[in-house]
């Protein structure tokens, strides 16, 4: 009979792309996924990883292993919740992947309160962007990705994944003080035009907001400076080497530059993005 917990390490690693990858989302350590990944080896008596560089890819008999794995996981979990529902008690593992801002300012005490009032259950969180984050939850890797996406750029929930609304985080525009825009309360997009600009890196939700709603708008973004960490960019900010865009709960070291910024609303109607919760529908 085949292992579930080796099971469980390959379809990590199918996940992630890597036994690194699979050991920090398993909590393991590298060589202890490698371990059970070699186990799995021997009781099926297939070779399931190849060395590619210095990586190691799937063979064709891991990914079908992999992707019947993800099915048995899947029904598993279910049967888990099952017995917990009959008990009335939270038990077990509850994964949960969450932006930056929102790892830092929603979800501790959220987290504190979940361990005093349900010991037995085993909360672990991880900051990962929308982008990944759900479709992490699709493929059953977490189960639970408190997300955002703006106006611009909806995020649809895959598949097989619930999504419910938690509210808005409101937008502003932030810049140096003695900047032409600083003291305004509106300012429109087609003022925005010819700014430098200081934004997430590509693939990042808040970086495709911000060329879209700037591309339509009709003029390509002069993108100077990328920081995934919202203190890096407000410390640029306050260096007075450009503008940027920044949510409510990004401006949480606000406070160490404040001498330096200015807020002001964008395009006249306060822009805001959506936070949600995207449970894993089963």
């Amino acid at each position: 009979m085949l292992d579930l917990a080796r099971l469980r390490a390959l379809h990590a690693v199918s996940v992630h792309g890597s036994v690194a990858g699979a050991a920090a989302a398993l909590g393991y350590t590298p060589s202890a996924v490698s371990q059970q990944i070699t186990k799995l080896e021997r009781e099926t008596r297939t070779t399931l990883l190849e060395r590619r560089g210095r990586g190691v890819a799937l063979t064709e008999e891991a990914l079908h292993l992999a992707a019947t794995a993800q099915q048995l996981l899947a029904i598993v979990e279910r049967a888990e919740t099952t017995l917990e529902e009959r008990r009335g008690l939270p038990t077990g593992r509850l994964s949960i992947g969450a932006f930056a801002s929102a790892a830092r300012g929603l979800l501790p005490g959220v987290l504190a309160e979940l361990d005093r009032e349900h010991p037995a259950l085993e909360v672990r969180m991880t900051e990962v962007d929308p982008h990944l984050s759900v479709d992490l939850v699709a493929k059953g890797v977490i189960d639970l990705a408190v997300a955002h996406d703006w106006d611009i750029a909806p995020l649809p929930a895959p598949e097989g994944v619930a999504q419910a609304v938690i509210g808005d985080d409101r937008c502003d525009l932030l810049v140096p003080v003695g900047h032409r825009l600083a003291g305004r309360d509106a300012v429109r997009r087609e003022e925005l035009a010819k700014e430098r600009w200081i934004c997430q890196p590509p693939g990042t939700v808040c970086h495709d907001w911000l060329v879209r709603t700037l591309r339509a708008a009709g003029y390509e973004p002069d993108i100077r400076h990328q920081a995934e960490e919202n203190h890096t960019q407000l410390a640029l900010l306050a260096a007075g080497l450009g503008v940027a865009i920044v949510a409510g709960r990004g401006r949480a070291g606000l406070a160490a530059h404040a001498a330096g910024l200015v807020a002001a609303a964008v395009y006249g109607d306060r822009i805001s993005r959506r936070i949600a919760r995207t449970p894993a529908d089963r």
